[in-house]
């Protein structure tokens, strides 16, 4: 006796593609958004400011914000093929270049997208390894005194974070990756909210505000332009998430249909980035002006109060190790 599938009940457990039903939220979005934008390098966004000056800075920080939500908007839209609501899914970016463009273009993307993921999982390992030294340092700063000759290795925190990444890799996909995207999202609110607090008190304790409205001096025109660039790219490199933009599309469940859910969270996690991108950015240079450090709290911008600075630097840990697995 033949027996018959029961299509009923797939359907209560599959999506459309025969996938499983996918469960993401908007504040699903949103939390894997904040994990993959805001990282370590929102510390260093004082430094980018201070290059381009008290005009140039905060422009810079808005502009790229409006182009990084109005290229997310339109990426959204590619998810299905060709409507965007009823189309076939595109479950990652490289599955909408292959559909959209061709396979030709999809492997010149690929190259690329890989070699982006290389840089950024370096970018990440020597990131967290800097973070775990500077807890060290600090300690060792506040026992010794800021003049203390305090030196440490990286080489055991970068086996340390590899090992760790190892164990956290078996987590099976994204669809699971949720409440790691949350602890992570929370990590990254707590540093980059103690920077931002740490910019303003220093404010408040100098009773002025410093900078210029032209960024800090350089010997030349040539120099000058090259600081310039260099924080047009730290600012620029803050923002996208295109690379895994789908893939966060992928969990989200419908309805009401995932481009309208990925563009309402997309804005509200832009909006919040954009709140502490400038925040940090604005105070740690009004605080430092021209002496204002590559990193607010690695580059011990802040020495006291020094445990405020070891639990800023382990969220950082602790939001890499969830965002490498996010991003990577």
């Amino acid at each position: 006796m033949a027996v018959q599938p029961n299509f009923e009940l797939e359907r209560d457990f599959c999506n459309d593609d025969g996938h499983p039903i996918r469960t993401g939220t908007l504040w699903s979005c949103v939390a894997h958004i904040i994990t993959a934008v805001i990282g370590a390098g929102v510390l260093s966004l004082a430094w980018s400011t201070a290059q381009l000056g008290w005009i140039g800075g905060p422009i810079a920080l808005l502009c790229f914000a409006i182009i990084t939500y109005i290229s997310s908007s339109l990426l959204s839209d590619c998810y299905r093929s060709p409507d965007s609501v009823t189309g076939k899914r595109n479950q990652s970016y490289i599955s909408a270049v292959t559909l959209l463009l061709g396979s030709k273009q999809a492997w010149a993307c690929g190259l690329l997208q890989y070699l982006s993921m290389f840089g950024t999982g370096i970018a990440y390992v020597i990131a967290t390894a800097t973070s775990m030294r500077a807890i060290m340092k600090s300690n060792c700063y506040h026992d010794k005194g800021h003049k203390a000759p305090c030196s440490y290795g990286t080489t055991m925190y970068m086996v340390l974070f590899g090992v760790v990444e190892i164990f956290m890799s078996q987590i099976p996909d994204f669809h699971n990756m949720a409440w790691l995207s949350i602890v992570a999202a929370i990590m990254s609110f707590a540093y980059a909210f103690i920077g931002f607090g740490l910019g303003f008190a220093t404010v408040i304790e100098n009773g002025q505000i410093h900078g210029t409205l032209t960024g800090v001096p350089a010997s030349n025109t040539a120099n000058k332009l090259f600081l310039v660039f260099q924080a047009l790219g730290d600012i620029a490199f803050a923002y996208p998430y295109a690379l895994i933009l789908l893939e966060i599309q992928d969990t989200l469940k419908a309805p009401p249909a995932e481009n309208k859910t990925m563009k309402k969270g997309s804005m509200i996690a832009i909006f919040v980035t954009t709140f502490f991108y400038l925040g940090c950015g604005c105070f740690g240079y009004a605080a430092f002006g021209n002496d204002t450090p590559g990193n607010l709290l690695t580059g011990f911008g802040f020495y006291e109060p020094y445990w405020l600075i070891d639990f800023a630097n382990a969220c950082i840990v602790l939001h890499l190790v969830g965002g490498y697995q996010v991003i990577i």
